[in-house]
């Protein structure tokens, strides 16, 4: 419906700003940290936006790029996450930080989000992995992310083969958890996991 809002800012407060476009005041809500990026009330503004239309209900929410409505959007896409849950997502976590987490599995950091279980965080990274890796989501952290898609692999081929050792994916995600993935090889991984999953 509309794909920007540029004017002038009224009103910020918890949650939500005006923005005064040509004497009509949109209320857009926003995460906290995009609320305070925005500067000074009276300045003016351009809010990239997502209208949500329900029978009783037109909402505007607002982001200060792209980068950050895609994530919105691919959040809302995710079954069980509202658009009050993604804005509280977005205002814990950046873009790139997102994308990284789920392209490595790293469920640990996506359960330090407000409202975000493990069920979810697995959730998140089932439905948004092959989006992520697929769709330009993320405009920072190009490289980090390359790799980290790389370093996924490399975890991926250690999983099957303990997989084929007769252990449990659960199991696994356990044991490799606090493994410095990064800098070790898959032969490497896969020793530290058996030496956890020994125990």
């Amino acid at each position: 419906m509309f794909a920007y809002i540029k004017g002038n800012l009224e009103i910020k407060t918890n949650g939500y700003v005006v923005v005064d476009v040509g004497g009509i005041g949109y209320k857009i809500f926003m995460s906290q940290n995009a609320i305070e990026k925005l500067g000074e009330s009276g300045k003016e503004v351009k809010i990239h936006t997502y209208v949500r239309v329900r029978e009783d209900d037109i909402s505007i929410f607002g982001f200060n790029s792209n980068e950050e409505l895609r994530m919105f959007e691919l959040l809302l896409s995710v079954s069980g996450i509202g658009a009050k849950s993604s804005l509280t997502i977005l205002s814990n976590i950046s873009p790139s930080s997102f994308a990284l987490a789920v392209i490595s599995n790293d469920i640990g950091k996506l359960k330090k989000l407000p409202g975000i279980g493990p069920k979810t965080a697995q959730r998140i990274i089932l439905e948004l992995k092959d989006k992520l890796k697929t769709e330009e989501a993320v405009e920072d952290n190009v490289e980090e992310i390359k790799e980290a898609i790389i370093e996924n692999d490399k975890v991926s081929e250690a999983i099957s083969a303990l997989q084929v050792l007769g252990y449990s994916r659960r199991e696994i995600d356990v044991a490799l958890e606090n493994i410095d993935k990064n800098s070790l090889s898959i032969e490497e991984i896969i020793r530290q996991g058996l030496k956890k999953l020994s125990k």
